[in-house]
């Protein structure tokens, strides 16, 4: 069983959450003319981050798990593991949101910016701190 470097995970999942806020600030404009959902000036509520944070931890951890149980040793080999799992998982998924529930294109493609990022930077992180 592989042990988890608590503090690895804290650290990724902190620093995929302060990157992600950032991406999304940085395509504000562009999100806004492409879904409504980001076009009020609204700030969200507070839970919202929380959530997010949640949601962050639960992939460093199995991301942290993964890389352990496949033996990732070094950043080249993480960032390896970040982009096999990004095609087969957020890509796959957004793919199916733009072919079976007409998402634009360039809205999924902010996401999997995000995602792209997101798991580069948690595989990283614990994937080399040991």
């Amino acid at each position: 069983m592989t042990e988890l470097n608590h503090l690895a995970v804290a650290v990724a999942t902190v620093t995929a959450f302060l990157l992600s806020a950032v991406w999304y600030m940085a395509f504000g404009a562009r999100l806004a003319r492409l879904s409504d959902a980001y076009a009020s000036a609204e700030r969200p509520p507070a839970w919202t981050a929380v959530a997010e944070l949640g949601r962050g931890a639960l992939v460093a951890t199995v991301l942290a798990w993964l890389a352990g149980e496949v033996g990732v040793d070094g950043w080249p080999r993480a960032l390896g593991l970040a982009c096999v799992l990004w095609v087969g998982f957020p890509v796959v998924l957004l793919a199916g949101s733009v072919l079976h529930e007409r998402v634009p294109w360039r809205l999924a493609a902010v996401h999997a910016g995000d995602w792209l990022l997101k798991l580069a930077v948690i595989a990283v992180i614990v994937g080399t701190w040991k």
